[in-house]
């Protein structure tokens, strides 16, 4: 059985001692070691090097999630694997999870076309910064809308310019001349045919999306359907989703239909009706008609971003297929692949209880404030004692920071987030941002490097060194100098970050319930 080294700091130890206990059926022994610092966010790998002698009676090393340091030097220095560990230590039974196994998130399982609406009233220039925008976030074809009585004298040149930029492309238009002349520039696909307009898939090779002449005639869809089909011709096919209260469960059941009586057809659903005209988080409902897409082998999704409550439908929309497509992939339920659609939420916004959050409180000997959140409120403490309040206006009285601008400014912040996450139910962890999943870009933070930590208040700085800090440095672990969580944890190699576009992603799937 695999013998792992837990590498801690001394506020963190119980802690971390009572999660490994509760492990069960643990397929590993363990030791837990203070390496001599009081928080555990401080831990360097220069650290671990000076201070943690050869050899290591262990398989494996693990240190806290936030140790600054080149691990792989270190790997190479003990002869063993060192990882980090999650940034909080309550989730590494979740890590070492038994039945937990790899999942790539980079297989999509459908093509993601993105519109952009209101291209004939932009220049050429803005379709294609535009265009490469929604590429960033995850659009594998642009999709050009045209407008109603509205002329796009320059549709070939924007598709041109488009195609240059090795862009896939889509001509969106009720207008058949239009459709004619971007799929003659070279548009990939043509939004959309109907069985009166079918005739111009015989004139151009991109590829039709076929639609029915209103949602509800099925029959229309069928025959074009049909008609496409014996011309050996490729095409999608689309039902039409309509939006709430015109028809959406309708059309789901017309999406359900299409894929029973046309088992190898590809399927496209246009999902703007819901994210554009429902006043809802779209993440959620991405997420929803993602589920119905990947259960029904929709071979391609259109969006739009153009609501301003819908400003992240790309980005999430990329996410959701990557996620559905998984657990349909695996027969999983989609749980525990990624946070990213977990904009509002947590799953497990309160890892302390008050009480733990007490106990570590009670042995913090140094003046630098730490912030934590419970399910009862905000908890502020340092070597003054515990306060506990709901908001940074019931605890501000009581900091006595009334002379000290710059720390009254930084610890605003902190309780204004943790504030935050509490009403929210969100997971809080000081000097870092609120994760809101996919809905925020937030780039990945650098560990390879250190930095020195500093101190929240000026009078700290003793205190920190004589808790086993560098030199000039306090129990703060954060670059800016803010205080550090004590409870910092050891456990896995961090995974990636939710704000990015996804890709092979190693993730696990939880058993089945």
């Amino acid at each position: 059985m695999e013998h792992i080294l837990f590498l801690t700091g001394r506020l963190a130890q119980p802690q971390l001692e009572r999660v490994l206990a509760g492990i069960d059926n643990a397929p590993f022994t363990h030791e837990v070691r203070d390496l001599g610092l009081q928080v555990a966010a401080l831990m360097t790998a220069d650290m671990v090097r000076r201070r943690l002698a050869t050899p290591v009676a262990a398989q494996r090393i693990i240190v806290p999630g936030r140790c600054r340091g080149d691990l792989e030097a270190l790997s190479r220095h003990y002869g063993l694997p060192v990882q980090r560990g999650p940034e909080e230590l309550k989730d590494l039974p979740q890590f070492f999870n038994r039945q937990a196994r790899p999942v790539d998130l980079s297989q999509t399982g459908s093509l993601l076309f993105a519109e952009i609406v209101d291209a004939p009233r932009l220049s050429v220039a803005q379709i294609v910064e535009r265009a490469l925008a929604l590429r960033a976030e995850g659009a594998d074809v642009i999709d050009l809308g045209g407008l109603p009585q509205t002329a796009f004298g320059h549709l070939a040149e924007s598709v041109q310019a488009l195609k240059a930029c090795g862009l896939r492309v889509s001509v969106d238009s009720v207008n058949t001349d239009e459709l004619r002349l971007g799929a003659r520039a070279g548009a990939d696909y043509l939004l959309s045919l109907s069985l009166d307009t079918l005739w111009l898939a015989d004139e151009v090779a991109a590829t039709p999306v076929l639609i029915p002449r209103e949602p509800a005639d099925e029959a229309s869809l069928d025959a074009a359907i049909a008609q496409l089909q014996r011309r050996g011709r490729p095409f999608l096919a689309d039902p039409i989703l309509d939006p709430i209260p015109f028809g959406f469960a309708a059309s789901i059941t017309r999406y359900h239909r299409l894929r029973q009586c046309h088992p190898e057809v590809a399927i496209m659903m246009g999902v703007g009706n819901l994210t554009e005209l429902t006043e809802a988080d779209t993440s959620g409902i991405n997420a929803l008609l993602f589920g119905i897409a990947a259960e029904l082998g929709v071979a391609a999704v259109l969006t739009t971003q153009v609501s301003a409550h819908a400003r992240r439908a790309v980005r999430e929309a990329d996410w959701a297929r990557r996620i559905m497509h998984a657990a349909v992939r695996h027969g999983a339920l989609p749980k525990g692949l990624s946070p990213a659609l977990m904009t509002v939420h947590d799953k497990h916004p309160f890892p302390d209880t008050p009480a733990e959050i007490a106990a570590t409180a009670a042995q913090v000997r140094d003046p630098n404030f730490r912030v934590q959140v419970a399910a009862d409120g905000l908890h502020v403490y340092n070597r003054d004692g515990l306060r506990q309040g709901p908001d940074p206006f019931t605890l501000w009285p009581r900091l006595g920071l009334h002379d000290d601008a710059a720390h009254a400014f930084y610890m605003g912040v902190e309780l204004a987030r943790a504030e935050i996450a509490w009403r929210l139910g969100k997971r809080y962890v000081q000097d870092q941002p609120l994760d809101w999943g996919c809905a925020v870009e937030r780039a990945a933070e650098p560990l390879e490097g250190w930095c020195a930590p500093g101190s929240t208040r000026a009078a700290g700085a003793a205190a920190g060194a004589a808790a086993g800090a560098p030199s000039g440095a306090t129990a703060a672990g954060a670059c800016a100098g803010a205080p550090a969580v004590p409870a910092a944890n050891p456990g896995a190699t961090p995974g990636a970050t939710p704000g990015a576009t996804p890709a092979a992603i190693p993730t696990a799937i939880p058993a089945a319930p």
